[in-house]
C-alpha cells in the first residue's frame, strides 16, 4: 500500500472520529440539560445565526420554482388582507397595531413583516406560509390545498410594506368600525353578537357587498344553507382555510345568528366588470345554467341553484364570476368533497372543461340576484 493511499485512510478515519466525538458531545449536552431552552434567554449567538442560515437556506431549498399569479390583483390582496387580520396580526402585528406582547415574548419572536418581506421571493413567501416554519411558533396554513388562498395571503404581504394605519384599514377591515367592547366584554373576554357579524362583514360587507370579487355575496342567501356552510367549516368539513379560522370559535347560537342576519338583508348589486363578456361566451353559459348538456352528464345549474328551490343550494344569480369559477376549480380539484352538496358537486365540476366553467361563471354573474327572504 502507497503512502498517499495510508495518509488518505488516516485522515478519514480522523474525520470519522472527529465526528462520532461531536455527536457524543451533543449527546450529553442534551442528557445534562446543559443547553438552557428557556425562551427568556435567548440562543446563543452562534446558535441562532446557524439556525437562521438553516432556516433560510431549507426554505429557499424547497419553494417552487413555478411563477406566482400577479400579486397586484385588488380581489387577491384584499382576500389576503380579511385572513391576515384574523389569523396573523394577533403574533406579527399591524400597521398602527404593534406586535402582541406575549407573542414578543416567543423565542424566536415573529418578525415584523414589514421590515422582513423583502427579503424574501415570492415563492419562498408562499412556502413559509404554507408550511409553517418548526420551531419558529409558525404555523402552516389550516388547509394545504388551498393555494389559492395561500397565494391571496402572499399578495397582500407584498402590499403589507407600503401600507400606514388607514390604509392597512381600508383593506382588513372594510367597512367595519371597531366598536369599544363594554367593560364585561373586556374583564370576561366574550365577543359580542355584534363582533362576530364585523368579523363577517370584513370580507362579506353589510351595508353594501364584498369589496373583493373572490369573496361571495352572502346578502339574501338562504338562512339554512349559510348556517351550514358554517357549521362544515367549523368541523373542518370543508376546506378553506380562510373560512375555517373565522367560523372555529362560532357557536351554534352564533352560526344561527349571522345566517339569519345574512339571509335577511336585500341583495346588493355587484361592482361592474370593466369589460362585458362576449354575447357567443354568455349565450353558451345560458344554456348550460339553464339546460344542462345531456351529452356530458352536466345538469342545469338553474334546477337547484334557483329562487325556489332547496334551502340548503346557494343561489348563483349576481355573484361574481370570479368567485364563481374559482369555487368550481376548487370542486374540480377534489377539495369540498367530503360534505352532502360536495359529493354532488365534484363529479358535476370535473366533467366541466376551463371554458364551460367560464362561460357559466360569466352568464350567472350577469344575473340579477332575487331577494329570497321577501319571496
Amino acid at each position: 500500500m502507497s503512502r498517499a493511499s495510508e495518509r488518505t485512510k488516516t485522515v478519514v478515519a480522523a474525520l470519522l472520529g472527529l465526528v462520532v466525538l461531536a455527536g457524543a458531545g451533543a449527546l450529553l449536552v442534551a442528557w445534562l440539560g446543559l443547553y438552557n431552552v428557556a425562551a427568556s434567554s435567548g440562543h446563543w449567538p452562534i446558535v441562532e445565526r446557524f439556525l437562521r442560515f438553516g432556516m433560510e437556506n431549507s426554505v429557499k431549498a424547497r419553494a417552487s420554482g413555478e411563477p406566482a399569479p400577479s400579486l397586484d390583483d385588488d380581489d387577491l390582496i384584499r382576500l389576503g388582507a380579511g385572513h391576515f387580520h384574523a389569523g396573523c396580526a394577533f403574533c406579527h402585528g399591524a400597521p398602527g397595531t404593534p406586535i402582541s406582547p406575549v407573542a414578543a415574548g416567543m423565542m424566536p419572536s415573529p418578525p415584523d413583516l414589514k421590515q422582513r418581506v423583502g427579503h424574501w421571493r415570492d415563492q419562498d413567501l408562499f412556502r413559509i406560509v404554507k408550511h409553517g416554519i418548526k420551531y419558529a411558533g409558525m404555523p402552516a396554513f389550516p388547509v394545504l390545498g388551498r393555494d389559492d388562498e395561500v397565494w391571496a395571503v402572499v399578495a397582500f404581504l407584498r402590499r403589507l410594506p407600503v401600507l400606514d394605519e388607514a390604509g392597512y384599514r381600508a383593506l382588513a377591515a372594510g367597512e367595519v368600525e371597531e366598536e369599544p367592547q363594554s367593560g364585561q366584554e373586556i374583564a370576561t373576554g366574550e365577543a359580542s353578537e355584534e363582533g362576530a357579524i364585523g368579523a363577517c362583514a370584513r370580507c362579506h360587507g353589510a351595508q353594501t357587498g364584498p369589496k373583493s370579487r373572490l369573496v361571495p355575496n352572502l346578502h339574501g342567501q338562504p338562512r339554512e344553507m349559510l348556517a351550514e356552510a358554517l357549521k362544515s367549516y367549523a368541523s373542518r368539513e370543508r376546506q378553506s382555510g380562510v373560512m375555517q379560522t373565522m367560523a372555529a370559535g362560532l357557536t351554534e347560537q352564533s352560526i344561527n345568528r349571522l345566517a339569519g342576519y345574512y339571509a335577511g338583508l336585500p341583495p346588493v348589486a355587484q361592482r361592474p366588470l370593466a369589460t362585458e363578456p362576449d354575447a357567443a361566451r354568455m349565450e353558451r353559459g345560458r344554456k348550460l345554467a339553464e339546460e344542462g348538456e345531456v351529452s356530458g352528464e352536466i345538469p342545469a345549474c338553474l334546477s337547484c341553484h334557483a329562487p325556489g328551490r332547496s334551502p340548503l343550494y346557494p343561489r348563483l344569480a349576481g355573484q361574481s364570476a370570479r368567485y364563481l369559477a374559482g369555487q368550481l376549480h376548487v370542486w374540480k380539484s377534489g377539495l369540498n368533497d367530503r360534505t352532502a352538496l360536495g359529493a354532488i358537486m365534484a363529479p358535476i365540476a370535473r366533467r366541466l372543461s376551463a371554458d364551460q366553467i367560464a362561460d357559466v361563471a360569466a352568464f350567472l354573474a350577469s344575473q340579477p340576484a332575487a331577494d329570497e327572504a321577501r319571496r
